[in-house]
């Protein structure tokens, strides 16, 4: 026999309560009575109903997130987890969340995984990414069976043919459906090679897009490598995968259109930066071609050819005037010369010989005689006279030497 202590079996019990799923996360709809606020901060009441009553406690920092305090005799929707209070030895129901009774479990559901999400961040608007303006593959996470598949690839074929579309096929309704777009999600980002993912599914009851209220779902989206486009249900359809998302389309076709440019407008918007780029170029050639002109004349100017040209018409000028110096001068010195020779004229040779002078000189030496002392008896001589010359010969005569 095994004998447990009281504690022991205490916690064994506790521990069961907490291992049972629907205990941890439970909605109770009965009627409020002593409702008791402790100085802590923490509430302390009971929820009954015509069978049975619960003890409850509310922890303070959930009752600052209270939207109003009942009073004894509300009816009110609770939610929470059952636990068991080991200092007495009692199970009593934690609640985190209250709302009057009436509103209904669905949105009351709705409101509080909003509200959880909010807190964690994941609906802000600073977390939200955009889209890349031209993606080359799209992932999309529907049903194959569904409208809402084929609509997308409508969209996509027409407003932008380059797209490439992978699809993940998925139950989009029924309790299998959350399982099974978490799956379809996470594959595509293991894929790596998708620029952006489509959410979708078409219109239904609130029941029929609930999976998309589902916790899993919206962790799934925010935890996404690349966008997220939700187009889940018709335009007044909101879910929380929708408030998760980077970007909410109304319906799943605005999704597609969402994702992809359109074709038409890049070509036309291309039409127009052609136009606008060959204008651009025109006028940046032409400011150019201005920009050199004028620097091809500022460098003309200040170029030394400019210089060297003024240095060689300077050089020619010298030149020009050089010569025209030595050519007077050479006048000059010819006149000088002509004077000279004119002076010189009658004292030359030839105008001795012209006056009835004759050279004598020995043949064929051609000495100039001097003397008789030079022309002894027979010397030929060549004597010279004004229009010519003619030989002689020196003879002796009763004198001394004679020419013959």
């Amino acid at each position: 026999m095994h004998i447990y202590r009281v504690g022991q079996i205490t916690s064994y019990i506790k521990g069961l309560f907490e291992a049972d799923d629907v205990l941890q996360d439970l909605w109770l709809e009965g009627e409020v009575s002593n409702w008791r606020a402790y100085p802590s901060g923490h509430v302390y009441f009971t929820l009954k109903d015509a069978e049975a009553a619960i003890n409850c406690v509310i922890w303070r920092t959930y009752v600052a997130g209270l939207e109003f305090r009942p009073c004894d005799g509300d009816g009110v929707l609770a939610h929470g987890y059952i636990s068991v209070y080991e200092g007495r030895g009692t199970y009593q129901f934690y609640v985190d969340h209250l709302e009057r009774a009436g509103a209904g479990l669905w949105a009351l559901e709705f409101e509080r995984l909003k509200r959880k999400l909010q807190a964690e961040g994941l609906l802000d608007g600073a977390r939200k990414r955009p889209l890349p303006r031209f993606p080359r593959r799209l992932g999309v996470v529907t049903s194959p069976a569904g409208a809402a598949w084929r609509d997308i690839c409508r969209v996509l074929s027409r407003r932008y043919p380059l797209v490439e579309v992978v699809l993940a096929p998925t139950k989009v309704q029924g309790e299998e459906a959350p399982v099974q777009i978490v799956n379809a999600l996470q594959s595509l980002a293991r894929c790596g090679d998708v620029d952006a993912i489509i959410v979708a599914r078409g219109g239904g009851s609130a029941e029929d897009l609930w999976a998309f209220n589902d916790e899993r779902v919206a962790r799934a989206i925010a935890a996404s490598p690349v966008p997220v486009i939700t187009g889940v249900g018709h335009e007044t359809d909101v879910t929380i995968a929708d408030l998760v998302a980077d970007l909410r389309a109304p319906t799943p076709s605005a999704a597609a259109e969402m994702a992809v440019p359109n074709s038409e407008e890049l070509r036309e918007s291309l039409s127009q930066a052609v136009v606008t780029m060959a204008a651009a170029i025109r006028a940046t050639l032409a400011n150019a071609r201005a920009r050199l002109e004028r620097e091809r004349a500022a460098l003309h100017r200040a170029s030394p050819l400019s210089w060297v040209n003024r240095e060689r018409q300077r050089l020619d000028e010298r030149v020009r005037a050089l010569c025209m110096a030595m050519e007077n001068d050479l006048e000059l010195r010819r006149v000088r010369l002509q004077g000279l020779e004119g002076q010189l004229q009658p004292l030359s040779p030839q105008a001795t010989l012209e006056r009835g002078y004759a050279l004598v000189q020995t043949a064929p030496a051609r000495r100039v005689v001097r003397s008789v002392r030079e022309a002894p008896p027979g010397q030929a001589l060549t004597i010279r006279v004004a229009d010519g010359q003619f030989p002689a010969r020196a003879e002796e005569g009763p004198r001394g030497p004679q020419t013959v």
